[in-house]
């Protein structure tokens, strides 16, 4: 148990540590990096925390991937809960460093622009660590901006994302894909998150990974936004960032194994 559990623990620190440390420099730091910038991090953390931890467990490194490998797959049913728990300790540990690291520059753009932690408008920082819709940018969300991205819609973008990154997965990994990128997996499913980022993260965000969204939404609570998190978006920090992504990668992985199950040569 020790060694999946601890490559899956470390393997989702690395992701959300280099992911929200991206996002902190872009909002906290006011440094110029774009949105491919942010996007290329993610990919890339993606990649580096499956080189490092894929042969300790697989590097799922996200429970609706894991849900939909022991829907689709033959993962073990038992080890369920086990992953979901190192998935969640690896991002809130990560979410910590990464306000131990950046705390005073999140205090300094507060205090910059009138942000009151806790209070009605606090999204714009809070942002670094949980995600909301449509993406505050570094600001207050709006009734006009909130109309861009209703719930529904940002239910849709987070289930077709996960989809499709679930289908990437499945299909690159497929040993039955001779034209799949072998080694360079961990690039091709980093390049996929980062393309699927640039689309999505104006919505939502471009969460995908339930365990990046709630340790790390949670840990903000903690550390001072207390309610916002979980009010912003009403409902949707369930129905959105963790409901959909799940139910978006279990489709994706059937989609997959459809595409590439064996199937019994016809009778001629």
């Amino acid at each position: 148990m020790s060694r999946w559990f601890f490559g899956e623990l470390v393997g989702t620190f690395m992701l959300v540590f280099f992911g929200c440390g991206a996002v902190a420099t872009a909002v906290a730091l006011d440094v110029p990096v774009g949105l491919f910038q942010v996007a290329i991090v993610w990919g890339l953390g993606l990649s580096a925390a499956i080189f490092v931890t894929g042969k300790a467990s697989g590097a799922h490194l996200n429970p609706a991937i894991t849900l939909a490998f022991a829907c689709v797959r033959d993962f073990p049913k038992a080890r369920i809960a086990g992953y979901f728990a190192a998935q969640l300790l690896g991002a809130f540990a990560a979410a910590a460093m990464v306000y131990l690291l950046f705390g005073g520059g999140i205090q300094r753009f507060e205090a910059e622009n009138g942000i009151k932690r806790g209070e009605t408008g606090s999204e714009a920082s809070a942002m670094i660590f949980g995600e909301y819709f449509p993406n505050p940018g570094g600001k207050a969300l709006t009734a006009k901006a909130r109309e861009l991205v209703p719930h529904w819609r940002a239910m849709v973008a987070e289930f077709l994302g996960t989809a499709l990154l679930a289908l990437a997965i499945f299909g690159f990994t497929a040993r039955e894909n001779d034209g799949g990128p072998g080694s360079m997996t961990p690039l091709a499913i980093g390049f996929t998150l980062t393309t699927l980022i640039c689309i999505f993260a104006p919505l939502t965000m471009a969460g995908f990974n339930p365990a990046r969204d709630l340790s790390p939404r949670i840990f903000s609570s903690l550390a001072g936004w207390g309610s916002v998190p979980f009010t912003a978006n009403g409902i949707g920090w369930f129905t959105v960032y963790l409901l959909s992504p799940c139910l978006g990668a279990i489709l994706g992985g059937f989609i997959a194994d459809a595409i590439y199950r064996p199937r019994p040569e016809s009778k001629q």
